[in-house]
């Protein structure tokens, strides 16, 4: 019988997801998700078999659990208030989707759950096409992830 495991796999997939949204795949390295994660290096690999494998678990977990709220709030035609639940989405759009046809497959299924969610949406005000909440809410995210890095890397002296 083997061991019993140490961590809540949940809870580090959660987290690995948070990681992953802040830095990208490339950004984090096992050493990282080891130190942020608190697990120990063959316990990762165990589990999810590589990096690769938590990112995918990771992009999983944020697909299943932030991304629904994010689509009931477009679906509602509410102004959505923390669209930082986009960050992983945007990484895996930019980064790994265009070189791994798995992140590909759900960073598709990802935008069509949230144009499915605008397509049930109230009509726009001024009769605007419901497709520009979207583009406005990924604009206005990309731009406050940039300001944020343009605002590390600025050198105070």
């Amino acid at each position: 019988m083997g061991r019993h495991r140490g961590f809540d796999e949940q809870a580090v997939t959660a987290a690995a997801a948070a990681l992953f949204a802040g830095r990208a795949y490339d950004g984090v390295s096992v050493d990282d998700l080891v130190q942020h994660l608190g697990v120990h290096r063959n316990s990762l690999y165990k589990t999810f078999g590589s990096k690769r494998g938590l990112y995918l678990a990771a992009l999983l977990w944020h697909l299943e659990h932030q991304l629904p709220p994010l689509a009931e709030q477009l679906a509602a035609g509410a102004e959505v208030v923390d669209n930082r639940a986009l960050d992983l989405l945007l990484l895996a759009a930019v980064e790994r989707a265009p070189a791994d046809v798995e992140v590909a497959a759900l960073v598709a299924k990802a935008w069509q759950t949230l144009d499915q969610a605008l397509q049930r949406a109230p009509a726009a005000p001024a009769g605007g096409p419901r497709a520009t909440a979207l583009s406005v809410l990924l604009g206005e995210r990309l731009r406050a992830r940039a300001a944020v890095a343009s605002a590390a890397t600025t050198d105070p002296a």
